[in-house]
């Protein structure tokens, strides 16, 4: 296991570092031990970029955007997300299938 990711029966839990306002939507990478790091094109006001983050895991992961849940860290660049039974893992992401 990483320190971006924990598995609780179906549910996927993830840390990511947040880089709104950024050119392109995209899984960046690990960021350091403990985080992923994903770029959004949202700025980060009114939400905007929350809301984006959470439509952009839910397609990266092939779930709908109701299966993905913001867990913590709205007003931060640090996000906890849970993502209901993923469809796939992204190879970006280097997250290991649940055993």
């Amino acid at each position: 296991m990483s320190g971006w990711y924990q598995w609780q029966d179906q549910t996927l839990i993830l840390r990511l570092r947040l880089q709104p306002g950024a050119r392109h939507n995209a899984i960046l990478g690990p960021y350091g031990e403990n985080s992923l790091r994903i770029s959004i094109k949202a700025p980060p006001v009114d939400g905007k970029a929350n809301t984006l983050l959470l439509r952009f895991i839910a397609e990266c992961f092939a779930v709908t955007p109701r299966q993905v849940r913001l867990l913590g860290g709205a007003h931060s660049r640090d996000k906890r997300i849970a993502i209901d039974h993923p469809g796939r893992l992204p190879s970006e992401a280097q997250i290991s299938v649940q055993d």
